[in-house]
């Protein structure tokens, strides 16, 4: 019997009409869908009518689920990996998984759909022609600016996953790390009714949710690089000036020199109503 295939599947990460067409024939056509939460999933496959055998697979999963999984691959099956969330092992479990299947030769195919991370990350208005991906950071302040202090010094920007009952503390840690001035843009809620962006400077940012009594929703901080930060205002007005001398309008002028120097945006806005 030939053998199976994974298909790592991404799934909506708020709106569950981002889903796409290929992701669901295969949800209907998998024999088995390998799930974070099998409950939540289900909420999907039930919004789509879609009927299947679900299985637990998370990074709490023994070696006996994962040799399960393993051999139904090598009996032939079709099985689907889902997080809760977006797209499989970003952040999420499923690596050991894969890993096993590239070992055994089990076909592994990935379907592209949503991802918080990237969402965020063209959200943000931040050159990030580069950028380093760094998942969660560490819970406790010492490891959480250690942990910040080794990414600043990469010199790209970076982009983070935070909880709500984190996201004070680690603006906080990232305005020691990386400055006050340094520019960050914080998506929460993404996809979902109460969608929100906030593109300030880390000390803004920091006064902003610090001012919030509830603080939902998972985030996603973008924060450009440290270096960039350092920008003078008399070489960001002299680009903006080039820029408006040659006709550009000033709003456009604030995008792209915000962008060029990796600064707050309400900075160089505050410099080109100068002009």
């Amino acid at each position: 019997m030939a053998q199976g295939t994974l298909y790592i599947v991404s799934t909506p990460i708020g709106n569950l009409k981002d889903i796409t067409l290929r992701a669901l024939d295969i949800l209907r056509e998998a024999d088995f869908i390998a799930a974070e939460d099998t409950r939540h999933t289900q909420k999907l496959l039930n919004h789509y009518e879609i009927k299947a055998r679900t299985l637990s697979f998370h990074e709490y999963s023994d070696e006996k689920k994962l040799e399960q999984l393993l051999a139904l691959l090598s009996d032939g099956a079709r099985v689907a990996l889902c997080s809760d969330a977006g797209t499989p092992l970003i952040s999420d479990p499923g690596y050991i998984l894969v890993k096993r299947c590239v070992e055994r030769d089990i076909a592994v195919e990935c379907l592209p759909g949503p991802c918080a991370a990237i969402a965020a990350a063209t959200l943000s208005g931040i050159d990030l022609r580069e950028f380093l991906f760094a998942g969660f950071l560490p819970p406790k302040a010492a490891a959480r600016q250690k942990e910040l202090a080794r990414l600043r010094d990469t010199g790209v920007p970076i982009v983070l996953y935070e909880s709500p009952n984190r996201i004070v503390a680690a603006l906080e840690d990232i305005c020691a790390v990386f400055g006050e001035d340094a520019p960050v843009s914080i998506s929460r809620e993404l996809t979902k009714l109460y969608e929100e962006t906030v593109r300030e400077s880390a000390g803004e940012a920091h006064k902003i949710f610090s001012a919030r009594d509830k603080i939902k929703g998972e985030f996603v901080v973008v924060v450009g690089k440290a270096q960039a930060a350092g920008a003078t205002e008399e070489e960001i007005l002299g680009a903006l000036r080039a820029r408006v001398s040659s006709g550009m309008a000033k709003k456009q002028a604030v995008t792209e020199v915000t962008a060029l120097f990796s600064c707050p945006r309400n900075k160089v806005y505050r410099l080109a109503l100068t002009l």
